[in-house]
């Protein structure tokens, strides 16, 4: 009954909703405007993808996005995504269309292809290929075999036709390939993202925690220190989940070449065994591709794809993704608006999970934090509490008391800009900064108090939870909670 009286209080608030919604950005949305539209509309992070573009247009794109978030007063944290190893066709001099039953070449090149090759930009494609080996090009919609290979180029039978286009991704799902984790182009977008102070790196295609670690490396010898959101897109990475998310920061399932390389059939069951290991392990996970794919070029979504957005929030996505849609599509922001309906509907329609007790992860906390965090939630159960005040350094609290799914909104107050910015990746987290006072006095209490009703929803008598870490707000630890009623000073 306190849930719902929550909700009908909260409802009409604007910038609550739990689901944080992620949107890539490119050439149908990278101006000003168009990002302030985006973020009114419900978007709460922004991707920069490395694969497309070059680090000119990226920097733009990055002041945008910066300039609308201060004109908008909120924390918006960006996201730049690494190509990885991502096999690409070359440049062609126009589209080819492969018949079935024909016989093609490809070799590496810098080139420009022709009908008489397909220039790819893997130096060790006839190196790594066998007779046999399939290929699979832009999403599996084209299918070849491969039936010859030579020192410097591959001869491959069309099983599946279709038309190929420039810079379309190649995916070759049973070799293995001794492509490196990092190429020279992410390397140089990593100094590019620490000079930038991006707050998130994702890292496509890990396959162990080698990957990540060897990531960290490069960013930490660059001068910065930025979180890596590892990519699940291979079945390695599947295979080696669990040392993946413990060097990671969070997760995307990234369904595009994750369907590719282990089967379509097995992504629904992988994505939601992903999450589920994400949040027992209190790492942030985002479901991203083709989620409202449609509407690339529709101004509505089928109800396959709306369906598919529910189920990922229902499981307990702290995030979804729009690629395409946002970056290239025809109704950028018509898809936030939808998205964000579609995750209000479910968010409201108790079918979500919330106030979960989840058991502590040595690896990932204390015992003494987990049970702090697990006493805030059953306080929520048993009064009339309006929201979760979390003081946090370093965003360790926050990610505690959102990986429980309070029922009510948790407000992170951090001393520090650029953790705001990473706290709203979090599930149920609204960021605010606030200069922390040397000692939790009553005097520090009633400043709190101002700053809750000037700033929030919150009101004079509310009664809500404070927590966090002592002495002065320590980071990585949560060591207090208590009720607090608004304005009782």
């Amino acid at each position: 009954m306190i849930l719902f009286v929550l909700f009908d209080k909260i409802k009409n608030m604007k910038n609550l909703l739990r689901t944080k919604i992620i949107a890539t950005i490119g050439p149908a949305s990278d101006g000003t405007e168009k990002i302030t539209e985006l973020i009114k509309a419900g978007v709460r992070l922004f991707r920069v993808n490395s694969s497309h573009g070059n680090i000119q247009e990226h920097d733009q794109r990055i002041k945008n996005i910066r300039k609308a978030a201060r004109e908008l007063n909120l924390y918006i944290p960006i996201i730049l995504d690494l190509q990885g190893p991502k096999i690409r066709a070359g440049i062609l001099k126009e589209p080819i269309y492969l018949k079935e039953g024909e016989v093609i070449t490809l070799k590496p090149s810098e080139e420009q292809g022709n009908n008489d090759f397909i220039p790819v930009d893997y130096t060790g494609l006839c190196r790594d290929l066998k007779i046999d080996d399939v290929i699979l090009i832009d999403d599996g919609k084209i299918e070849l075999k491969v039936i010859g290979t030579e020192p410097e180029k591959i001869e491959a039978l069309v099983t599946d036709g279709g038309i190929l286009t420039s810079r379309k991704g190649i995916n070759i799902p049973k070799a293995v390939l001794s492509v490196p984790s990092l190429t020279q182009k992410d390397i140089d977008y990593i100094k590019f993202a620490v000079e930038k102070n991006v707050d998130y790196i994702a890292l496509s295609f890990v396959r162990s925690k080698k990957d990540v670690e060897r990531a960290k490396e490069y960013i930490k010898s660059s001068g910065g220190d930025i979180p890596i959101i590892a990519k699940i897109e291979k079945p390695e990475g599947v295979d080696k989940l669990r040392e993946i998310m413990e060097v990671s920061e969070a997760i995307i399932v990234a369904r595009g070449d994750l369907g590719i390389e282990i089967s379509i059939q097995r992504v629904p069951v992988v994505q939601k065994q992903i999450i589920k290991e994400a949040n027992l392990l209190k790492k942030e996970v985002i479901v991203a591709t083709q989620m409202l794919e449609s509407m690339m070029h529709e101004p509505l979504p089928t109800r396959a794809e709306a369906s598919d957005v529910a189920n990922a929030i229902i499981d307990g996505t702290d995030a979804v993704m729009l690629s395409g849609e946002t970056a290239v599509g025809e109704y950028p922001v018509e898809a936030v608006k939808i998205m964000r309906s579609i995750a209000e509907n479910v968010e409201a329609s108790g079918l979500c999970k919330y106030n979960t007790f989840i058991p502590p992860d040595s690896y990932i906390c204390s015992e003494d934090s987990q049970i702090i965090a697990n006493a805030a939630i059953r306080m929520l159960e048993q009064t009339n509490i309006w929201a979760v005040i979390a003081f946090t350094r370093s965003g360790f609290t926050a990610r505690l008391i959102s990986k429980a799914k309070p029922g009510v909104p948790v407000i992170a107050i951090s001393d520090n800009r650029a953790v705001c910015d990473r706290l709203n990746l979090l599930w149920g987290v609204f960021p605010y900064y606030m200069e922390f006072g040397s000692n939790f006095t009553e005097e520090f209490l009633r400043e709190l108090d101002d700053f809750l009703v000037q700033n929030t929803f919150i009101k004079n008598g509310d009664k809500v939870i404070v927590t966090g870490g002592m002495p002065c707000m320590a980071a990585g630890t949560t060591n207090f909670v208590r009720i607090h009623e608004v304005g009782a000073q």
